[in-house]
């Protein structure tokens, strides 16, 4: 009995020693292109950061699948990438990669560097008739190739290369690659979120003066600049105005990517804009298609006959209050501002920075320029202000008429100071002499009084009359320890 059931034990062995080993089937790869995109959301925030939220519907198999989800930004930053499904959790990935080892001669012969290649060498350097040759890739650098042939070594290629199999994972444009576990069968929506750079925007304002210079028409724009390598057709695009931190990944070798910005802009009746944790969003009504290595602008904003303050400045430094400096300049120059109150009509909404420019029309009713400036980021119901520029009419000349140290008090000088005004316009003009004196600061004696505007500043209003000149002088008294 014993000798039996041994018997049967060693034929049942050599049945499962003897069976083949049947090793799973290989997943086919499945690919995923913009044809299958339900929808695409854009968020694009100041600096080079995006994130994308790309919505396709994907026929699954139950168990496991490969997916290559093309058509990706070729900045993606793979580490984001964040997959969810419509059905709840039906499906897990188990594996990500990012492929973005794109097919070219180069890379093709850097992945057969010591493998055999078939080289057709050129009739004209072997004769009459095409031949062909195996040879080794001992080597690709700098752009050249090292083969070794049956007899021989050489550094150069007088015809080409026919590779014999595809080797390693190439792709024709960025792909990433998912393995995924499906508990489905069929047809599936997927949502990939992911950060991006090659996107981003900045805004641009535009502004037409009137011929009284007391009103503004403004149109802001948004300037969207798309390199990311790969477009965005019928997006939802929103934008974030205001600094969000980006931590820097660590370094591993990471492939490099050029970033650029992008700009865009959008009609004030086409864009919503809402709070949005420490930041603005705008997001545009209507969907855009963002095409890659494009600039598109839309408007942001209209707005009509804007109240605005212009004011000649002349403004000095704190240096000569403390120091023995006579001469102070000729014909110095008088800034030209412009300011504007954002808040009601058609203002008094956020406004992202950028740059604004303002036009005004002579008397040919031809607009010219009158200068920009940049403006940060600026909330409903704060002051705008733009230096545009010089004035050419007026002008100044200051100069320190008495300097000297107070004898009874240590760290104290007394010092003035005549700054003459001159004004060649045919109209009288008001020039604002803003001075930012040092430390503790007293004025002694002034022939127009004064405002103190802030605690270092001091601020003379001028009137000039026309075709003449006014001379401004006072005295001051600084403490700057004890």
């Amino acid at each position: 009995m014993i000798a039996v059931k041994t018997l049967l034990a060693l034929a049942l062995l050599s049945l499962f020693i003897a069976a083949p080993i049947v090793a799973p089937a290989a997943v086919q790869e499945r690919e995923s292109g913009a044809g299958d995109r339900e929808s695409v959301n854009v968020t694009v925030y100041n600096g080079s950061m995006s994130l994308v939220h790309d919505r396709r519907r994907i026929a699954l198999d139950n168990g496991l699948n490969r997916i290559a989800w093309r058509d990706v930004s070729a900045n993606m930053d793979a580490t984001s990438a964040l997959l969810g499904d419509a059905n709840g959790g039906a499906v897990r990935v188990l594996e990500q990669n990012l492929d973005y080892d794109l097919l070219d001669p180069a890379a093709l012969l850097q992945k057969y560097v010591g493998r055999d290649v078939v080289v057709v060498h050129d009739p004209r350097f072997a004769g009459e008739r095409e031949t062909r040759e195996t040879a080794r890739v001992l080597s690709v650098n700098g752009g050249s190739v090292i083969l070794r042939y049956r007899d021989r070594i050489e550094t150069s290629v007088r015809g080409h290369i026919v590779f014999p199999t595809a080797t390693g994972t190439f792709r024709d444009q960025p792909t990433l690659v998912l393995d995924l576990e499906s508990g489905l069968a069929g047809v599936q929506t997927l949502d990939l979120s992911y950060l991006t750079g090659g996107l981003s925007w900045r805004a641009d304002y535009v502004g037409a003066v009137s011929t009284d210079e007391k009103h503004l028409d403004l149109t802001g724009l948004v300037t969207l600049s798309n390199t990311s390598g790969a477009s965005y057709e019928n997006a939802r695009l929103q934008l974030v105005a205001g600094n969000v931190n980006v931590a820097a990944p660590r370094p591993m070798g990471a492939v490099a990517r050029g970033v650029t910005a992008d700009i865009y802009s959008v009609n004030a009746a086409n864009v919503r804009q809402e709070d949005y944790f420490e930041y603005h969003l705008y997001t545009m009504s209507r969907p855009t298609t963002i095409e890659n290595n494009q600039t598109k602008q839309v408007t942001l904003l209209v707005a009509h006959a804007v109240p605005i303050r212009k004011t000649l400045e002349l403004r000095g430094s704190a240096y000569y209050y403390q120091n023995a400096t006579a001469d102070l300049g000729d014909k110095l120059p008088v800034g030209v501002y412009v300011s504007f109150e954002n808040k009601d009509g058609e203002l008094g909404i956020p406004l992202p920075g950028g740059i604004v420019r303002l036009y005004k029309n002579d008397s040919h009713g031809l607009s010219q320029f009158l200068g920009s400036d940049s403006i940060g980021h600026t909330p409903k119901n704060e002051t705008v202000r733009l230096h545009l520029g010089d004035s050419f009419d007026v002008t100044a000349n200051k100069k320190q008429t008495d300097f000297h140290f107070d004898s009874n008090a240590s760290c104290t000088a007394i010092s003035s100071y005549d700054v003459k005004l001159g004004n060649a316009k045919p109209d009288a003009q008001d020039v604002l002499v803003v001075e930012p004196i040092p430390a503790q600061w007293t004025i002694l004696g002034e022939n127009m009084p004064h405002v103190k505007t802030s605690s270092s500043t001091a601020t003379w209003n001028v009137h000039v009359p026309a075709d003449s000149h006014v001379t401004l002088t006072y005295t001051s008294k600084v403490t700057w320890c004890g």
